[in-house]
């Protein structure tokens, strides 16, 4: 049985050790759970797995009277989890974080049933925290998580990435006509996310001129909320798409990325090797994306820009856009961090769990 959703950090990494395991183990038996009403509901089944939703739903850190009935809908959950987990009588339980896995791994923990958590950030959610003092495994993606989990139980492992992400990227001209775009002029990619990012998506549309006089093409991922608000700014110099589903061929297509900091994202960052510039989302649990991001520019592997500070977004990007020397650096230090054998190395793990 498999646990973590609310965003795509959580859920692809769930699906691509499913998938490693299921190469191991063809005949065994996969179930997922999540919180109803989030986007594990739909994704888990469009890959051809079960998946049972709980009421659970994480804290409102901003507005506290709305966690009044937050109890209500643990106690719910893990009765939920308690009769699920006594059906199916899993071998072993894992969860990839977020809210939906912590009634599954703390009712699996009590019944005396292996668990193996998989953390993708520099700074753990609160989730995994509290559920790691008993987990038998937990494979994170940083050095130095010692402060909130057993050292013992630690394996640095990486973050599972996309399958795509670990083949040889498509040729660089080719990606970029497949985007409308120039096949030789350098070009900047703009990421923000499936739902994308007010933000970077505000600071770009303010400072297209200055890129695009700068001698840059753009390819920008504006999210599905935004298609409306700036598809008009599609150009022979700018391909906007609300959402970009071959990201092998928006990695090879790309000179510079720009990008939000979420673990999956650095951890094909990584692999692929391509300079970012790194707008960390203000708005996520403990702040972690600025943890993540902090921990690639202190390597030198990426730039971190504030969203306090994205009107230096153009000057930055051109900046690194004209210096091969600096993007050769960060590609060296981007190398240094990536972890293509993360999926098998958890795999390993559990398989060891299993036996």
């Amino acid at each position: 049985m498999i646990s973590g959703g609310g965003t795509g950090g959580h859920i692809f990494p769930a699906l691509a050790i499913a998938d490693a395991l299921k190469a191991h183990y063809p005949d065994a038996e996969f179930h997922f759970v999540g919180a109803l009403q989030r986007m594990e509901m739909e994704k888990i089944p469009q890959h051809g797995y079960n998946i049972t939703g709980l009421p659970i739903a994480g804290l409102n850190r901003t507005q506290l009277i709305k966690n009044l009935n937050f109890p209500f809908k643990l106690i719910k959950s893990i009765a939920i989890c308690r009769k699920l987990l006594s059906a199916k009588r899993p071998n072993v339980v894992i969860g990839t974080g977020g809210f939906a896995s912590g009634p599954l791994l703390w009712q699996a923990q009590k019944m005396g049933i292996p668990t193996l958590i998989q953390e993708q950030n520099s700074y753990p959610g609160i989730t995994n925290k509290l559920l790691g003092k008993k987990a038998n495994v937990i494979c994170v993606a940083y050095a130095g998580l010692e402060r909130w989990f057993p050292k013992e139980k630690i394996s640095l492992t990486g973050n599972p990435v996309r399958e795509g992400v670990l083949k040889l990227l498509p040729e660089t001209a080719a990606a970029r006509e497949s985007f409308g775009l120039s096949p030789t002029k350098p070009t900047i990619v703009v990421l923000g996310g499936s739902l994308g990012a007010r933000a970077i998506n505000q600071a770009i549309y303010s400072q297209l001129d200055q890129l695009l006089n700068g001698g840059a093409q753009i390819l920008w991922q504006c999210g599905k909320l935004y298609a409306a608000q700036y598809s008009k700014s599609s150009s022979s110099q700018v391909s906007v798409q609300p959402f970009i589903s071959d990201m092998s061929a928006a990695y090879a297509a790309a000179d510079v990325i720009i990008s939000r900091a979420g673990a999956s994202t650095l951890s094909e960052l990584a692999i692929i090797g391509k300079p970012a510039i790194l707008i960390p989302s203000p708005n996520v649990a403990e702040d972690h994306q600025t943890h993540n991001a902090r921990a690639f520019a202190n390597k030198g592997a990426a730039i971190l820009l504030p969203e306090v500070n994205s009107e230096e977004l153009a000057n930055k990007t051109l900046s690194l856009l004209n210096d091969s020397q600096a993007r050769a650096n960060m590609h060296e230090a981007l190398q240094t961090l990536a972890r293509p054998n993360a999926t098998e190395a958890i795999v390993k793990h559990i398989k060891t769990l299993l036996q």
